[in-house]
């Protein structure tokens, strides 16, 4: 997968964080940069939001 708006290639954490931040729906997903961009967080934050995510239980990041 790739990101709709710049083309670099989107990982596993990312498409959780689009389909968690933007739409569960979607079928165009962000990268790390283009989501800190969007949301004004740094790429750290936005890893620490997924596993956050992810020890709560969330299916979108398992």
């Amino acid at each position: 997968m790739q990101c709709s708006l710049c083309g670099e290639k989107v990982g596993r954490d990312e498409v959780g964080l689009t389909k968690k931040l933007i739409n569960r729906g979607t079928q165009e997903y962000l990268c790390l940069a283009c989501l800190s961009r969007r949301f004004r967080v740094s790429p750290e934050k936005l890893l620490e939001m997924a596993d956050a995510f992810r020890a709560a239980g969330c299916t979108l990041f398992m």
